[in-house]
């Protein structure tokens, strides 16, 4: 059964369905709050909440406990929600205690409780287990990612509830160079909405002059390293930005959409000044003429590899257990590659 999104499990709560477990796999914090939050109101009465839910840290001894608790009928509640964390250590044990836990499991599954739902929460599972793929057949698992359009939107309802407006190309803006993850971008539109105070909506502007200035400024000195192929100097600079906290996963975002723009400006001719290029390009002067300078300093071919090995270096950032810092270099090393192309 393939991964629902999000928006999908919240309309299949909405029409009011009975689900015995849910699965909600991923790392995004806004999204999992999001959806367990709405998976509680769909399922237990505000009045009911205090003993009609369960938060149970996982551990091998504390499984059967929590199969024991979902077949016990909840007090003064039709429905109870029973959250199991950290669901994917299962698949950390010995073969013995996993293949146990996963029988207790299938059996459970086989005749669910209906006033129960089992909501397990984990950051990856090994599709190739036992484990994954009885949750995959018998629960309903959701992808805590969202999609370009769902991401915009998203950022525009965060606004909403923080009070202010954030303008359609902004929130687009926003979405992609925080590479659609919401937790990111509530972040980021907290600082905004401060910052737009009592002046209106929140503009591309805006967020070029907040976010991108300081998520993007340092991508674009990378971009010069990059295309000269200055490969030591861009280790290095890699080296300062993650001893000052850059999280490797915002670095690849940003350089997914430097590299989008340089694909942009490459279009435009190279003569093309600065001030010229930054209504075409939606950016700050100062970084469009940074775009058309590199821009054609690499061949078309060579920005469409970027752009693949830095989809790449995203998924394998998002896989069980990356190492983060060997990545960025080698990512590095690829994108400074002679034969990049």
């Amino acid at each position: 059964m393939p991964a629902l999104s999000p928006e999908k499990l919240i309309e299949r709560l909405a029409r009011g369905k009975s689900i015995p477990a849910v699965v909600l796999l991923g790392t995004d914090v806004y999204l999992r709050d999001l959806c367990r939050k709405k998976i509680v109101e769909a399922c237990v009465p505000e009045g009911a909440r205090d003993w009609a839910i369960a938060r149970i840290p996982w551990s091998a001894q504390g499984w059967e406990e929590i199969l024991q608790r979902a077949q016990t009928m909840p007090m003064l509640a039709p429905r109870q929600v029973i959250i199991v964390e950290d669901a994917e250590a299962i698949e950390k044990l010995g073969d013995k205690s996993r293949d146990a836990i996963v029988e207790g499991l299938e059996k459970y599954l086989e005749s669910p409780a209906p006033f129960t739902l089992l909501l397990l929460e984990a950051a990856a599972l090994d599709g190739r287990l036992r484990f994954s793929k009885l949750l995959a057949e018998k629960a309903l698992v959701v992808a805590l990612t969202i999609g370009e359009e769902s991401a915009a939107a998203l950022a525009a309802q965060m606004a909403k509830d923080l009070g202010v407006e954030i303008r359609r190309e902004a929130a687009a803006l926003l979405a992609d160079i925080l590479n659609h993850k919401p937790a990111l971008m509530r972040i980021e539109l907290e600082k905004l909405a401060v910052y737009v105070q009592g002046r209106g909506a929140i503009t591309s502007a805006d967020v070029d002059a907040l976010v991108v200035a300081a998520r993007k400024n340092t991508v674009w000195q990378l971009a010069d390293m990059l295309a000269t192929r200055q490969r030591d100097a861009a280790l290095s600079f890699l080296d300062n930005l993650l001893r000052e906290g850059e999280q490797p996963a915002g670095l690849v975002g940003a350089l997914a959409w430097m590299y989008r723009k340089l694909i942009e400006a490459r279009d435009l001719p190279a003569g093309t000044n600065g001030f010229q290029a930054a209504r075409q390009l939606g950016m700050q002067p100062s970084a469009a003429e940074a775009a058309i300078r590199n821009a054609h300093r690499l061949g078309k071919n060579e920005l469409v590899a970027g752009l693949v090995a830095l989809a790449e270096a995203d998924s394998q950032l998002k896989s069980a257990n990356p190492d983060p810092r060997a990545l960025m270099e080698f990512l590095i090393a690829r994108l400074t590659a002679p034969s990049a192309a």
